[in-house]
């Protein structure tokens, strides 16, 4: 951290905020784009926003203490709410946009929050088709109001007009104003996070400030990230990694957020903004891996050439610290970079990039030693929702591939007798909203979190370091015995450009088998290169030809696992798997459970 970000570390961060907007009023703090243009928003208009946003739900007869919600993509209006909750005492709970309505009343029923911020009619709909069985919502904020002309508006508000009221109530009576926004404590509970309802029902997990801070603080002795640096906000704000790149580091150290239009946007936006510091969960890698196999087999000729010399000419190097190369090596990489890896940095916009971090789930080898040929220094971390989202990173390039680095500054970590990480710190969670028993489960009396994932301790460059083995509930045994990983085979197996999700099953089974899901866009090019006609996704499934392709990228994964973890038959999924049926969670995790249910058939065909 700079000298005046580390002043910071003992405020809460909502007071971080109005530390930033009266030392660097005028910078540009975040920036959005409207119609194609970026525009910037200062630190002074940001914490002026949030702080009248917060007056304004004290108008609407918010108590603090209590949790409001937040439905919507990411944007400068998510954040204002979240500051603005913050400084008035209050709790966010952020709501994936992509949750069905059952989900979002589940949700919503968890948190008893008696206010929610909705992001357009979309998210609203959501909620006025479930208001009547929530007792403890009593008012919605939209903050695109449009299409909303002919409803009901009782109970409805418009952003616009909250953040008018609060700075009404600022005029009139500045020294309540004042004295209603002077924030929270380090220990409040700041944020309210779900877990992602893998293995179960969701929970509320409790964040304080202090333990935010602490885990921002510590991600940030391996990212550096200063006021010159900037980032890009695109995966859902509810996610506590997110959180932690989008909002906790930035305002904990000056540095300048940029929100993408939308998922489906990122690369393009990237291309424009060249961030140095990237967040990436592993299927945004795969997508950008498979974008530029997409690309260059498109162009071909000679530009193809080039670039698989490329890769041929610099694979060697991948597995190595680049501080530990040659000079021939060196100079190797500078020839490449000017003929063929800088274009391609510039197509995934990664040229600028001095950080980039995968995290959530365990993320392929094979992809990871990709980018570090192209230049990209990709750093693995690992953490948990209970934990703030950060507990290990990669100090740099010399870490084992595969590893997730080592535990940040005080902040403990042990593995039980049976590989379980556990851990302990300030960043660990205060417990689940009104859920003692689940509190209980996940923290023992020593005060350590159980994390349920296991791991093994690896030697690194700089100490021992952690690889994951896999989560301790989705560890398989055969009929035969032996112990499978399923995430090994599966990120195997979702290396390749044409796999977009892959389900293994070998649980009390005689051999491994996988449900895999083909990547639509990747396979649909290369059909049409092949000259085969297809109408939709179940059509390029069950054609012939896609199967022999999809055969050969599994041979090619099993040609790296040993013989009990090889896949010696798999069904290929006839529709894409969707949060929608129950099939994965809001972070696209895979409901292991609900997928064995509904593919039951499917399943029980492979072993006959």
């Amino acid at each position: 951290m700079t000298g005046a970000a580390n002043d910071l570390k003992d405020l809460p961060l909502p007071q971080q905020l109005l530390h930033w907007a009266g030392i660097r009023p005028d910078a540009v703090a975040l920036r959005q784009k409207q119609f194609g243009i970026w525009q910037p928003v200062t630190w002074s208009a940001y914490a002026q926003q949030a702080r009248w946003f917060g007056l304004g739900l004290l108008k609407l007869g918010f108590q603090p203490g209590q949790s409001v919600a937040v439905l919507g993509e990411n944007s400068k209006e998510w954040v204002y709410a979240q500051f603005g909750i913050g400084l008035v005492g209050g709790i966010t709970a952020g709501v994936y946009p992509t949750s069905p309505a059952p989900e979002v009343e589940y949700l919503l029923a968890l948190s008893e929050a008696p206010i929610i911020v909705c992001a357009d009619q979309e998210q609203l709909d959501k909620v006025l088709s479930i208001r009547e069985r929530l007792p403890h919502l009593r008012a919605i904020v939209v903050i695109d109001p449009r299409g909303l002309r002919r409803y009901d508006r009782t109970g409805l508000h418009d952003f616009a007009d909250v953040v008018a009221s609060g700075q009404r109530f600022e005029i009139d009576n500045s020294a309540a104003a004042a004295a209603a926004t002077v924030g929270p404590k380090l220990d409040d509970i700041g944020l309210m996070v779900f877990t992602s309802g893998s293995t179960g029902r969701p929970k509320a997990a409790m964040m304080s400030w202090r333990g935010l801070g602490a885990a921002a603080q510590g991600l940030n002795t391996a990212l550096r990230c200063t006021e010159r640096d900037s980032l890009v906000s695109y995966l859902p704000l509810c996610h506590v990694a997110e959180q932690m790149f989008s909002i906790h580091i930035p305002v904990a150290t000056g540095a300048v957020v940029n929100f993408a239009e939308s998922l489906r946007t990122v690369q393009e936006d990237l291309r424009e903004l060249s961030p140095q510091i990237f967040f990436g969960v592993p299927r945004i890698w795969e997508k950008f891996h498979a974008s530029i196999q997409t690309k260059v087999h498109e162009a071909g000729g000679l530009r193809l050439a080039l670039y698989q010399r490329a890769m041929t000419a610099l694979e060697s190097a991948a597995g190595q610290p680049r501080a530990s190369w040659s000079l021939g090596q060196r100079l190797r990489w500078v020839l490449w970079y000017v003929l063929v890896l800088r274009a391609l940095l510039n197509f995934i916009g990664l040229r600028r990039c001095r950080v980039a971090i995968s995290s959530g789930a365990p993320i392929a080898p094979e992809i990871l030693k990709f980018f570090r040929v192209l230049g990209v220094p990709i750093r693995e971390a690992y953490g948990l929702t209970e934990a703030s989202g950060a507990t290990t990173i990669q100090s740099g390039d010399a870490s084992p591939v595969g590893t997730v680095g080592v535990p940040y500054p005080g902040l403990e970590v042990k593995l039980a007798d049976d590989g379980e990480i556990m851990i302990r710190g300030a960043s660990v969670f205060r417990g689940y909203f009104k859920n003692d028993e689940a509190t209980r489960e996940a923290i023992n009396a020593e005060g350590w979190l159980c994390s349920g994932d296991i791991a093994r301790w690896e030697d690194g460059p700089n100490g021992r370091e952690l690889r994951i083995v896999d989560r301790k509930k989705d560890i398989m045994i055969t009929a035969g015995g032996k112990n499978i990983t399923p995430s090994e085979i599966e990120n195997a197996l979702r290396a390749s450009s044409y796999v977009r999700e892959a389900v293994v099953i070998a649980d009390r089974r005689r051999f491994v088998s996988a449900l895999i899901q083909i990547d639509f866009e990747s396979v649909g090019k290369w059909a049409e290169e092949q000259g085969l006609v297809y109408t939709h996704f179940r059509s390029l499934t069950e054609l012939p030809p896609v199967r022999e392709l999809v055969q050969r990228e599994v041979d090619a994964a099993n040609a790296r696992m040993p013989q009990v973890q090889q896949v010696r038959k798999f069904e290929l999924l006839v529709k894409e798997l969707d949060h929608d049926d129950g099939e994965v969670t809001a972070t696209m995790k895979v409901r292991r459970k609900s997928i064995a249910e509904k593919y039951a058939h499917v399943i029980e065909a492979i072993y006959a």
